[in-house]
């Protein structure tokens, strides 16, 4: 399995991953060093909490790494009138009467709390290269879906500030 992933994921994975390496285990490491010399190691909680965030970091890093080595690199090739990647999408919601703004993002960047949607969720893979007045369904399981129209659509690139997703 490939993810599917932009240049600017890709770039901020890299940034992440370089600071985890270069900047991050060092210090760990010497914490480490630094706790292993209270003594006692089945009591000494500073040491196993030196080591928890040590091996969350290196856990962190094979993940980036991981990510990078098998991605697959996508652009948006969404037409000027189609929501694309990125794009700022107005959405009515009929059974709310409501209107939110969402943006559709690569999977590692997604943050429904932000309306940043991803590209690969039930509702981002029906938003994806619709037109303004296109009226569609979301299926969020066999026993419920709802109904969504696109009311305007803005034009927008990748400007970095959405942030990869931490675990």
């Amino acid at each position: 399995m490939h993810d599917e992933l932009t240049r600017e994921d890709i770039r901020k994975m890299q940034e992440e991953l370089d600071y985890r390496r270069l900047e991050l285990m060092p210090g760990l490491i010497e914490e480490v060093k630094r706790t292993r010399a209270f003594g006692d190691l089945s009591e000494n909680f500073e040491y196993k909490a030196a080591k928890q965030a040590q091996n969350k970091n290196r856990s962190r890093i094979r993940y980036l790494e991981g990510m990078i080595k098998t991605a697959k690199l996508i652009e948006d090739r969404s037409g000027s009138d189609q929501v694309g990647l990125f794009d700022k999408v107005e959405i009515y919601m009929p059974e709310d009467d409501e209107t939110e703004i969402i943006q559709v993002v690569t999977t590692v960047r997604c943050d429904p709390r932000r309306g940043l949607i991803s590209k690969e969720s039930p509702f981002g893979k029906q938003v994806l290269g619709k037109r303004v007045g296109d009226r569609f369904t979301v299926a969020v399981n066999e026993s419920y879906s709802y109904e969504a129209e696109i009311r305007a659509i803005t034009k927008s690139e990748d400007d970095g500030s959405a942030p990869l997703l931490q675990y």
